[in-house]
């Protein structure tokens, strides 16, 4: 059975990890260090801190900012359910967002009218690796959080530059947002469009099991300027040493990030291969405004037909397809968001995730081709 997710360890990853174990240097340490470098050298910001999971990751964004308690903060019906439970837990009014059908996003028209009924915070969702036209949301003039556990590493493209020094709202009157500094090429032929991550006030990105860069748990969280940095650094100098992320883990995220341009090739390359496959049939995938810069996360297919009859058709050919946002918010609050978020429900019940991954050969990629091209 060819698996829906795999987290890409190959020999140079599990080395990185085996020689934490034998100089028994498990805890936050130098790999930790090493990791946060490669982060901040490959995205081109002032500062990051790597923690534990991406919840004590928002709280940090949260606390550095200093967004007032029974706050309303916006996120996307179809983010990752633990963004939901923290914003909860820290009693903050959390503010569920419908997105859009054919891109998994949240509309910027949809934040606006969420803004008019009360909304301070957007913590904007790059989901399944699509990237929205940020600038549209800073003009909004709301503090924006960018969530990039599937976009990592993307970016805009160069004419992005000419809007970058434009400063976002700031949840109070000592904090403001903007661009990073100029990020860090990870290959020649990339423009010098800045980042996913790099226009918000801050960014985090997850590094859990099925995220596009895995620690197997864990999180950066990123300041993209200085102003913004002071604040968070701060915070993570006061902070006790168990909330950051252990050396194990940053070891193998470390050896991912480096490795990144090379895996992101693979799966780009699959992704065309996919694409092809669906071109003639019933069934499509998201339009992807920022296609040649935007990070494969796996491959998500809309259906026009029952999630189970192909989930059973894939299986008969021994593949692997589960709900693509089956850990959503409204994947766990369904019953009481169905009708107001009509089409993240729709994404929810007809969205198919299907195994892209660097480690796919070419034997199980062209089963995958057989299968999307004869879809029921």
């Amino acid at each position: 059975m060819i698996q829906t997710y795999s987290s890409t360890i190959r020999r140079r990853e599990m080395e990185a990890v085996l020689t934490c174990m034998v100089d028994e240097k498990i805890g936050p340490g130098e790999m930790t260090l090493r990791l946060v470098q490669t982060a901040k050298e490959l995205m081109g910001c002032d500062g990051a801190v790597a923690v534990r999971s991406p919840a004590i990751a928002l709280e940090y964004v949260l606390k550095a900012i200093n967004l007032d308690k029974e706050s309303a903060v916006m996120i996307s019906a179809l983010a990752p359910y633990w963004l939901y439970v923290t914003l909860e837990k820290l009693g903050y009014k959390v503010m569920i967002l419908d997105v859009q059908e054919d891109t998994s996003l949240v509309s910027v028209e949809t934040v606006e009218e969420a803004v008019k009924n009360g909304g301070r915070l957007l913590v904007l969702s790059e989901t399944m690796g699509i990237l929205p036209d940020i600038r549209q949301y800073l003009a909004l003039e709301i503090p924006v959080i960018e969530e990039i556990s599937h976009s990592a590493l993307s970016y805009y493209p160069a004419e992005y530059e000419e809007d970058s020094d434009k400063p976002a709202a700031s949840a109070d009157s000592g904090t403001s947002a903007g661009a990073g500094q100029e990020s860090a090429e990870a290959s020649k032929e990339e423009p010098t469009g800045r980042r996913a991550g790099m226009y918000g006030l801050y960014a985090i990105l997850g590094m859990e099991e099925h995220d596009i860069v895995t620690a197997g748990g864990g999180a950066l969280v990123i300041a993209p300027k200085r102003r913004e940095w002071s604040p968070l650094k701060a915070i993570a100098d006061q902070a006790p040493s168990t909330d950051f992320m252990p050396d194990m883990n940053a070891a193998l995220a470390f050896v991912e990030l480096k490795e990144f341009a090379r895996n992101e090739k693979v799966r780009k390359e699959l992704f065309t291969l996919f694409s092809r496959a669906v071109m003639s049939g019933r069934h499509k995938t998201f339009v992807r405004g920022q296609e040649n810069n935007s990070t494969i996360y796996s491959f998500p297919l809309v259906l026009n037909s029952g999630f189970k009859d192909v989930k059973l058709y894939a299986q008969k050919k021994g593949i692997e397809v589960r709900q693509a946002f089956e850990n959503s918010v409204i994947a766990f609050k369904q019953e009481e968001l169905s009708t107001q978020c009509i089409c993240a429900n729709s994404l929810l019940l007809r969205c198919a995730l299907f195994p892209l991954y660097p480690r796919l050969g070419q034997k199980d990629a062209s089963r995958i081709v057989k299968v999307l091209s004869s879809l029921p």
